[in-house]
């Protein structure tokens, strides 16, 4: 039996927290291309662009501009928290993955 049995059904996976994040970023970016946040300074903000404040709020190193123009209200700003938390963890995976930090055990 080679070390790498059961590594078919078990293990590390980067390429399904990427699969989670290309998910994520859909939902966000269908629920904020429904319900467009309010601007914070409605003369000084750039156009809305749903997928890229998704992608705003989902990547935590990246800044298109679009997190710090909007404010969502209401269960819409539940759903930029939660994108926020789970880009934290999914984005650090992926990463994690691509660079081999991460070990298999």
């Amino acid at each position: 039996m080679s070390s790498n049995a059961g590594e078919s059904s078990y293990g590390f996976r980067p390429m399904r927290a990427a699969g989670w994040l290309l998910s994520l970023l859909a939902v966000g970016s269908i629920a904020f291309a429904l319900h467009h946040p309010s601007p914070l300074k409605p003369n000084e903000s750039p156009a809305f662009n749903a997928v890229f404040y998704a992608l705003d709020l989902l990547l935590p190193i990246i800044d298109f501009g679009q997190e710090s123009a909007f404010s969502p209200t209401g269960w819409y700003q539940a759903l930029s928290y939660a994108l926020i938390i789970t880009g934290w963890i999914l984005a650090t995976t992926v990463a994690a993955g691509i660079t081999r930090t991460v070990s298999r055990q």
